[in-house]
């Protein structure tokens, strides 16, 4: 209840001035329920992309965002968690083995309370403005849940808000959402999950028309460290 309070507020205050700086370019709306549980996969450009699309969408969109976000120290550290909180995130372990088996598990009680689930297939923002093969997890998140695959393609995130920048450049941003999809199967057959990752890219590729590498996003390079993006 109390996380909500922040979304509500948040959304309340910001959304008639990016509609109005930003001018959001909007197809397909129509395809989103506005009730039950769904998920809403998106390509991701740039971080702001979760703030965009979410304003558009006439319901909460909950993401799973790293729990590092949530847990850092000082006044900066406070900051980045109510944001993120505003923003309708809760913080799940995504770096690998059992922790991503929490992550699914977080995403699967969101969806059976009938909400909302925002995910970017890809893991991580595309560094090149391509699209990029999909984690299988959320193939395990539509067939576990029975929910509704919602293929979403932003436009233009990337040149208002281009990595490592903080001030967003004012341009129009543009989002169309595809018809639902559904899926069945046996969610422990690798190859059905694949196949199912698979088609839900095609699905957002179709709508973005972005150019397909059919490999993993690289993570993010600094400073010789390799960083997972969100």
């Amino acid at each position: 209840m109390l996380n909500n309070l922040p979304y509500g507020a948040l959304r309340a205050f910001l959304t008639p001035f990016l509609m109005l700086a930003f001018r959001p370019k909007v197809r397909g709306l129509r395809n989103v329920p506005v009730k039950g549980p769904l998920i809403i996969a998106s390509n991701h450009l740039s971080f702001s992309d979760s703030i965009f699309m979410p304003m558009v969408v006439p319901r909460k969109v909950t993401f799973l965002a790293k729990s590092e976000y949530f847990t850092s120290p000082g006044p900066k550290g406070l900051l980045k968690k109510l944001t993120f909180i505003a923003l309708g995130q809760v913080p799940v372990d995504r770096s690998g083995g059992r922790r991503s088996e929490a992550a699914l598990i977080t995403g699967l009680k969101v969806l059976s309370d009938g909400a909302c689930l925002g995910i970017y297939p890809e893991g991580t923002r595309s560094p090149d403005g391509r699209l990029y093969k999909a984690r299988t997890g959320i193939a395990r998140l539509a067939i576990e849940s029975g929910a509704p695959v919602i293929p979403v393609a932003m436009f233009d995130t990337d040149k208002i808000q281009p990595t490592g920048q903080v001030i967003p450049n004012v341009k129009r941003v543009g989002m169309s959402f595809g018809e639902p999809m559904y899926f069945e199967g046996d969610p422990t057959d690798l190859e059905h999950l694949r196949d199912v990752a698979d088609k839900i890219m095609v699905a957002i590729g179709q709508l973005s028309g972005q150019e397909y590498v059919d490999t993993y996003a690289p993570k993010k390079v600094r400073l010789g460290k390799v960083e997972e993006e969100e």
